[in-house]
């Protein structure tokens, strides 16, 4: 999986934010709100370009006190999420 392009993690009035930019984004027409471990998760997608549902958990397990059956759970309510609203492919 990946972020697609034209999709960009931004502060709007302090809160964390998807927004679409540019061409390939211009029929987004909304902005995301992020609570913490979703910018989170934004974030690693972001840093590792390609990745799984799998290292995504792995790295909230890390950052947070969760075990890693909770975050494999999270995290793909998360992606499914995502991918429904056309921001990952």
């Amino acid at each position: 999986m990946r972020i697609k392009k034209g999709f960009i993690l931004r502060t709007v009035c302090g809160e964390n934010v998807i927004v679409g930019e540019g061409l390939d984004a211009i029929n987004f027409g909304r902005m995301l709100c992020l609570n913490e471990t979703a910018t989170f998760i934004w974030k690693k997608a972001q840093e590792y370009g390609e990745f799984t549902a799998e290292k995504l958990a792995v790295a909230v397990c890390h950052e947070y006190d969760v075990d890693l059956l909770q975050a494999r759970t999270d995290v793909k309510e998360t992606l499914d999420n995502w991918t429904k609203l056309g921001v990952m492919e």
